[in-house]
């Protein structure tokens, strides 16, 4: 009995062990070679944006973990010196303070999206803090216009996740250039991945904050005006994939009803 037991475990963590290496694996393929992981994915998630198959020369530019009050701003500059456009990926308990640089964004012909109210991983979040987060996050980025896709923290969801953004008329984006940068502090390095792996209809994420702030100025310095020199225009989302979800009104959302009762 207690031998059975003991092999119970040690199967149980060899099952762990072996799903953290291919999940190592698939990150590392995804470093080398990011287009077939990318299509793979879009294939078996065709409701989630990685990019969108286009003859235009559009790029859209996404930018997760805004408001900073030091460090959008820089953001914005850049931005606004080499005429691109971004959808921004605000954390909700990242605003309050912060309201002159939201409306900065949206008034500089950006677009926001929701990123949820803390920067952590989503996918961890119970069904009901989920739709909580999402709802109150919501609720902050109404008053300054439409607002239409999400990004999970860390990158990860599930098809409960989607199931319920699209009740409320979101659609997920991902990427389809993600340099790291978060984890690789390399400017050189997150630029040169952007410049080796954005083709037309490519969505490319980097990341804003105290820590990934500086660097993100210092690689859309770099790799912006190469890609304009090649013809790409940069856009948000919504100008790369116009179609890709119903806009949500600018209004809070419907109560939610459910078992014993409506949720607010």
């Amino acid at each position: 009995m207690e031998r059975r037991r003991v092999g119970g475990r040690g199967s149980g963590l060899r099952k762990g062990v072996a799903l953290a290496l291919g999940l190592s694996a698939l990150v590392l393929v995804a470093l080398i070679r990011p287009g077939p992981v990318i299509r793979w994915l879009a294939r078996r998630h065709p409701d989630v944006l990685f990019h969108r198959e286009t003859d235009e020369p559009l790029v859209a530019l996404t930018i997760d973990d805004s408001p900073h009050p030091m460090q959008t701003s820089r953001i914005l500059d850049v931005l606004t010196e080499h005429d691109a456009h971004a959808t921004f990926f605000l954390i909700g308990d990242r605003i309050p303070g912060n309201e002159e640089i939201v409306r900065r964004i949206v008034d500089e012909g950006h677009e926001l999206g929701n990123h949820l109210m803390a920067n952590a991983p989503s996918i961890r979040l119970a069904p009901a803090e989920f739709e909580r987060q999402f709802r109150q996050t919501h609720a902050l980025l109404a008053p300054y216009g439409p607002v239409r896709w999400f990004r999970p923290g860390s990158g990860w969801y599930s098809r409960r996740m989607l199931d319920q953004i699209q009740r409320h008329g979101y659609r997920c984006a991902m990427a389809s250039v993600y340099a790291y940068d978060p984890q690789i502090r390399s400017a050189w390095y997150v630029a040169r991945h952007i410049l080796r792996n954005t083709r037309a209809g490519s969505v490319i994420v980097l990341h804003d904050g105290a820590a990934c702030g500086p660097r993100t100025v210092i690689v859309l310095r770099h790799v912006l005006p190469q890609l304009q020199h090649h013809g790409y225009r940069i856009v948000t989302l919504s100008e790369l994939a116009p179609d890709g979800v119903p806009l949500v009104d600018n209004e809070p959302l419907p109560p939610e009803t459910v078992a014993g009762g409506v949720r607010p």
